[in-house]
C-alpha cells in the first residue's frame, strides 16, 4: 500500500491510503486526488501501485511534474520522495515505513520524516539559515540528536499528536498537524498557527521532551 500526503505552503490538507492499482491526480474532480488550484492540469499525473513498485508519470506535457526538485516525464517512486505538482506538494510513503510511538511509554520512538526537500519559491532563501536540530531529554531515546534538514520534517505518530517542523526563509516553525495529547512549545499549548523556534526552546510531543538548538 501506498500513503500519499498533499501539503500546501507546509501544510499537510489532505492524507490518503491506496493499494495496487492506478491513481490518478490533478484538478478535475473525477481524479482520485483534487487539487484545486489553476496550476495543476485537468489530468495532471498517474501513480501505478503494484505490490513491489510504485510509478508515476506525466499526463499533460504543459504542466510540469518535479520529483525532489528534477523535472520527469516518468520515474520510480522512493519512499519519502517529494511530489511537486503545481504550488502543492505530494509527499509519498510506503504504509510499512511509518514508524508509530511506543503505546505503552507514548514516547516518539523515531522521527517521522516526509518529505525530502521541497522545491517550493523559498528555498533558494533557505541557505542562509544556520543548520538546527533536536535533542531528546527524556525516555528511552535520551540524547539522541534529530538534524533538520528536509524542508519539512514530522514528528509523532497519528491518534497520538503529530506536528511539523518546517524550514522557512525567516527561520524554523513548529505546527500541529493532529492536535491531540500533550504538544506544548516552552510548556505553552501549541494552538492552530505557527510558532517560529528559537535557540534552546523546548518542544513537547506526546510526552517526550525536546530541545531545539542552532549546531
Amino acid at each position: 500500500m501506498a500513503k500519499l500526503t498533499v501539503y500546501f505552503k507546509y501544510k499537510a490538507i489532505d492524507s490518503y491510503i491506496f493499494e495496487n492499482g492506478v491513481i490518478h491526480i490533478g484538478r478535475d474532480e473525477t481524479n482520485n486526488i483534487v487539487i484545486d488550484s489553476l496550476a495543476v492540469a485537468p489530468a495532471h499525473a498517474a501513480i501505478v501501485i503494484r505490490d513491489d513498485s510504485c510509478t508515476i508519470k506525466q499526463l499533460n506535457e504543459s504542466f510540469p511534474l518535479i520529483i525532489n526538485g528534477q523535472r520527469i516525464k516518468e520515474c520510480q517512486l522512493n519512499n519519502n520522495d517529494t511530489i511537486t505538482i503545481g504550488k502543492h506538494d505530494v509527499v509519498y510513503n510506503t504504509t510499512e515505513s511509518v514508524v508509530e510511538a511506543n503505546e505503552d511509554s507514548h514516547e516518539v520512538v523515531e522521527s517521522v520524516i516526509y518529505g525530502r526537500e521541497s522545491f517550493d519559491y523559498d528555498a533558494e532563501h533557505n541557505s542562509h539559515l544556520p543548520a538546527a536540530s533536536l535533542q531528546v531529554m527524556n525516555g528511552q531515546n535520551i540524547g539522541k540528536v534529530l538534524t533538520l534538514k528536509k524542508a519539512m520534517t514530522r514528528l509523532g505518530s497519528n491518534g497520538n499528536g503529530v506536528v511539523v517542523i518546517t524550514k522557512r526563509k525567516d527561520g524554523y516553525f513548529v505546527s500541529a498537524l493532529e492536535n491531540i495529547g500533550k504538544l506544548e512549545v516552552n510548556n505553552k499549548p501549541i494552538e492552530n498557527s505557527y510558532v517560529k523556534l528559537n535557540n534552546n526552546d523546548m518542544l513537547t510531543i506526546n510526552q517526550v521532551s525536546l530541545q531545539f538548538f542552532f549546531s
